[in-house]
């Protein structure tokens, strides 16, 4: 499988930047369990900003949003700390992440392709 080298780049100091940031701020020792909070309540969006890889799903329709809004559904593989994970998110058209559909975290690189491959 062929992973998109254009934005390849985010993600490999997402997680750590994050800590360092957080330790700058609140002391060292705090920066990873602060971070892993920032991680849960912002789940999609570290998601979408350590993809290395991204597929449109298709189109995705949702009762409650506003009339001409378009959103889509998109398959991500990505890295955000030591675990590599295959997610479904769902994207505007402005490209912004704004809801998570769904994730499965893996050890090795080559499990979360194989789920990114298998996403539909």
């Amino acid at each position: 499988m062929q992973i998109d080298r254009t934005i390849a780049g985010t993600h490999s100091g997402v997680f750590a930047s994050l800590v360092h940031g957080l330790e700058i701020e609140f002391g060292e020792g705090a920066g990873q369990a602060l971070a892993q909070r920032f991680i849960e309540a912002e789940e999609s969006d570290f998601l979408w900003d350590a993809r290395v890889s991204e597929r449109w799903l298709g189109g995705y329709e949702c009762l409650d949003a506003d009339e001409g809004i378009e959103l889509d559904r998109v398959a991500v593989v990505g890295r955000l700390g030591r675990r590599w994970f295959a997610a479904t998110v769902i994207v505007n058209g402005d490209g912004e992440v704004v809801g998570l559909i769904a994730r499965r975290d893996f050890a090795r690189r080559r499990a979360a392709e194989q789920a990114y491959a298998r996403a539909h």
